[in-house]
């Protein structure tokens, strides 16, 4: 009987073995002759079709029709967007080094980029561009796809340029050599307290790792005990540095993600050196546009019992893709597995009911009342997944769940101001008065602790927004400016110390009612409460 079962066995073994091949074969046959079908409708379209056709146009609606039918984030893109998207993950650009706004009609320098090609020629803020290369394009209706087709360019390449600076009564002529230009992944790092550093991070990047412990070793100056790392917003990136910076907190060895799919055989990514902040109280702010990497992160942190995560569940993205290039430059990010957190959960929402319902999914959140009260969630018990260390109880389901609910602002006052902002006349505004009173501001306030202290966004400024917006078309909403006013205000402070200090500054200013901050804060500073959140209730 034993030798009958070895028998059995190994015949069991041998058909598997050759089964699998032939299954994979026969898939390999079927795109053959897929791929010859296809190939000949398109010459049949070319040889008889009535009329005349774009085969190109119609071989790229093909693709792109074949990927929406797979999963939401398969998708084609042509060479030229190629090049568009990975400028901001590569982390820069080759162009003259400036930010700028279109205002009336009109290329306004706003900064120029520290050590770029436009503050080395003594381009100022406040200059404006009226010709390029001899060609004039003020008051042509300019878009800021022709700003930058106008700007950007090969490095060593050179652009001439003519400026009108106030106060000067000729046109300045400017000749810039194009170079490599940073784009930076981190808005702001700076001191909340004597004791808590905060960081914003706006994207993954093959920056950030660098911009991230850069801004560790100024904040370590200051006597940095707790962090609050910022991922709202944030879509996320490169995989490889949502590990790099998940490193900064975990420990060696720890699980950071693992990713599996049918054709991609499961793959842990782990801790392999120390971090920069692997003791010390961390909080991870999340909200409903925190994607990908930012949920490789607050996964792993939330998991490892790390730190407490604030916020709002977050986006819920969590397909791996491998971009594929295609014959003429163009690629497919072609998804290959889900990414699971440490504990197992697994970050993608579910998209069975198709693209457009998976795209409407955040205003079904905002109408279910999910981004309003925690209590509006509901998880099934299938979806508990429990924390490393601790035990603590989390969901899968789809995104990350905070440990600390904080809501969005429920005011249906904020129309008003919406609209006021959706017609730029509240930063049009602000930029007109930064361009006149510039010098004024910085002799009143050389520092910008000076600023902050002392300038007040005042009512008169307001009413004349107000004017702008009834001259726009914008009816005045009395009860919204009051229920707002105070948000406004801030926003034209901090706009102005952006401007007129630095990108930090903006952030000093703008985030100083902000509630997730603020729990952010309360909860670190007691250090009973931030205990009592990473251990399982009633332990």
């Amino acid at each position: 009987m034993f030798n009958n079962l070895i028998t059995k066995a190994t015949v069991l073994v041998i058909s598997l073995f050759l089964l699998f091949p032939s299954v994979h074969i026969s898939a390999q046959k079927s795109v053959q002759q897929n791929q010859a079908k296809f190939g000949r409708l398109l010459r049949l379209v070319d040889g008889y079709y009535v009329d005349s056709t774009d085969i190109d146009d119609l071989t790229e609606k093909a693709i792109v029709h074949m990927l929406s039918e797979l999963d939401p984030h398969s998708v084609y893109m042509s060479k030229e967007e190629v090049e568009e998207m990975n400028q901001p993950l590569v982390g820069n650009f080759e162009g003259i080094g400036i930010s700028f706004n279109i205002l009336k009609d009109t290329l306004l320098v706003l900064t120029t980029i520290s050590g770029g090609p436009s503050e080395k020629v003594g381009l100022r803020a406040g200059d404006r561009i009226i010709e390029v290369d001899d060609k004039n394009i003020a008051g042509i209706g300019l878009k800021n796809s022709d700003v930058f087709d106008l700007l950007r360019g090969d490095k060593g390449t050179k652009v001439e340029l003519k400026v009108l600076r106030k106060r000067s009564p000729e046109l300045l002529d400017f000749t810039i050599i194009r170079d490599k230009i940073p784009i930076y992944s981190l808005d702001a790092s700076y001191m909340l307290d004597d004791k808590t550093g905060y960081i914003k991070l706006n994207r993954f990047s093959a920056t950030t790792t660098s911009e991230f412990e850069d801004a560790m070793k100024e904040l370590k100056k200051e006597n940095l005990n707790n962090l609050v790392l910022d991922l709202r917003g944030n879509g996320g990136g490169y995989l490889k540095t949502a590990i790099e910076i998940s490193e900064q907190f975990l420990k060696t060895n720890d699980l950071i993600v693992f990713t599996d799919g049918l054709n991609e055989p499961r793959r842990e990514y782990r801790v392999s050196s120390g971090g920069m902040f692997q003791t010390g109280n961390l909080v991870v702010l999340v909200d409903e546009f925190s994607a990908s990497a930012s949920e490789i992160v607050s996964g792993a942190v939330q998991d490892w019992d790390r730190g407490v995560i604030i916020g709002r569940r977050s986006f819920g993205k969590g397909l791996v893709q491998k971009p594929y290039y295609l014959t003429d430059g163009s690629m497919v990010r072609l998804t290959t597995a889900h990414y699971y957190t440490p504990s197992g959960r697994c970050i993608q929402k579910p998209y069975s009911e198709g693209v457009e319902e998976y795209q409407n999914d955040l205003m079904n959140r905002l109408s279910h009342g999910e981004m309003f009260s925690a209590d509006s969630i509901n998880f099934t018990d299938s979806l508990q997944y429990k924390t490393l260390v601790n035990g603590r109880t989390v969901y899968g389901g789809g995104g990350v769940m905070p440990d600390i609910f904080i809501a969005r602002d429920t005011s249906i006052h904020y129309a008003y101001v919406n609209r006021l902002r959706r017609n730029n006349i509240v930063y049009n505004y602000t930029l007109e008065y930064i361009d006149v009173n510039r010098n004024k501001l910085k002799s009143e306030y050389p520092a910008f602790e000076d600023f902050d202290e002392n300038y007040e966004t005042s009512d008169e400024m307001i009413a004349e927004i107000v004017e702008l917006g009834v001259q726009d078309s914008i009816e005045v909403d009395e009860v919204s400016l009051e229920f707002t006013r105070d948000d406004l205000k801030r926003e034209i402070k901090a706009v102005i110390a952006r401007d007129i200090y630095s990108r930090n500054d903006f952030y000093k200013v703008y985030s100083k009612d902000d509630d997730a901050i603020k729990e952010a804060l309360k909860v670190l500073n007691n250090p009973k409460d931030f205990n009592n959140y990473l251990v399982v209730s009633g332990q």
